[in-house]
Order: structure tokens, then sequence, then C-alpha cells
């Protein structure tokens, strides 16, 4: 009998910004095919949730959400802990993945990045990615805390019981902060590109974009909506 194994919880981020034409512009990455886990698949910045995403010194380092508000959007199954993680966690993959950082400075001021900064943040996204420096140092270091408020939760997605790498995925949607633009490529992401929901619709459709359905699922909700304010209202994104 094949064994069922326990699904990881994890977080993805749906980046949003403004097309130039009109409307607004989903980001999308495509997976290097050589992952064990949606090689080759297009989907967006995520992963799995942590050790560090739940300690108390990082939770502390956020702002715009508690951990008893997490736990009354996700459910009372979760602590109030490990509810506030999963939106951690979409914070770090994000940074980890395509380089964008969705957070502000201790006193509550937008993040700005000026040269200086950008080169720090570059240098430090580095070493995160060799384990030299974690999250949260990087954070501490530059007095800045994960913002929350950016971010509000989108849908719920458990892989299948016969998949062999499972997650328990919360897909989060976020505006992308102003001043900042995503990684083309980095160790997760072999391309990536912004589309429309419809383009990339479309797209699926011609059998150019493949992906998984929870990936089409989202671009198909996203879809219904004509504008970028008009989303970010609906699920109560602060901006």
């Amino acid at each position: 009998m094949t064994e069922i194994r326990k699904p990881k919880p994890a977080a993805t981020v749906i980046l949003l910004r403004y097309a130039e034409a009109n409307g607004f512009e989903v980001f999308l990455t495509r997976r290097p095919d050589a992952m064990p886990f949606l090689g080759g698949m297009y989907c967006y910045p995520g992963g799995a949730v942590i050790k560090d995403d739940c300690t108390p010194r990082m939770i502390e380092r956020c702002s715009g959400l508690t951990p008893n508000q997490a736990r009354q959007i996700l459910g009372a199954h979760y602590s109030p802990a490990q509810a506030m993680s999963l939106w951690i966690a979409g914070v770090r993959e994000v940074f980890e993945e395509v380089g964008v950082l969705l957070a502000v400075e201790e006193s509550g001021a937008p993040l700005i990045l000026d040269a200086s900064r950008s080169k720090r943040l570059a240098e430090k996204h580095a070493a995160l990615l060799t384990a030299s420096i974690s999250f949260f140092d990087l954070l501490e270091s530059e007095s800045l805390v994960c913002d929350l408020a950016a971010l509000a939760h989108f849908s719920y997605w458990q892989t299948p019981a016969q998949v062999r790498m499972r997650f328990t995925t919360r897909f989060f949607i976020a505006p992308l902060p102003q001043g900042q633009t995503p990684l083309a490529t980095s160790y997760e992401v072999a391309h990536s590109l912004w589309l429309t929901p419809d383009r990339a619709l479309q797209r699926f459709g011609h059998n150019q974009l493949p992906m998984l359905f929870p990936t089409f699922a989202a671009l198909r909700t996203l879809a219904d909506y004509d504008t970028l304010e008009s989303v970010l209202r609906e699920f109560g994104v602060t901006t």
C-alpha cells in the first residue's frame, strides 16, 4: 500500500501591477525543468513554511497583521503563530525567488530603495540564498519589518494524495511595491513574464503557458476584475 504523505504548509504570492495600456498584469514565473516540484510549469513565487517563519522574534518583526487576526482569517485549526507564519513565508519566499521585498521601515514609513540600500539588499539576497544569513537577520540589519498588510489571502489548495511532494498552499495577492522590479531569473526561476489575466488564459489555451489548475483558477478569478483597484478592494489589500 502506498503511504499517503502529510502535506507541508506553503505560501504563494500573486504579484499584481498596472498594465501599460489598461487594467492590470500578473507576474508568472517558469520553474526550471529539473526542479522536482512543478518543473517546467508557470506558477507564482512561493514555497514551504520553514521553522524560522514561526518564531516569536520573526512574528514580532511584522506589521499590519496580528497572529490572532491571521488565525481568524485562516481558521481555528491553526494556532495564531502557525497562521501568521503563512504570511511571513509568503514575504520571505517572494524575496528569495524574485527579489521583491514586501516590507516597511520600523517606523511604518514606506520602504525607499536608494542606490545604497538596493546594493546592500542585493548582496544580502545572495547571502540569504547561501544560508549565510537568515531572513530575520536581513530585516533586522536594515531596520525593516514585514508588511503583512500588503498581502491578502486569496485562495487555498492542497496537492492530491497521489502526488509524492504534497503541500497545503495558501495563495495571497499583493501589489508590486513602488520602485521594485522582480528578478527575471533566479535559482528557482528559468523565465518570468507579466501578462494580463486574459492574455495568460489565451496563451494557456494555445498550449503556450503550461500550468497546473490552481494557477489557472487564480487567473480565471482575476480575469473577472477590470482594474487593479477593484481587485485590491475586493480582497482587502492595504495600499
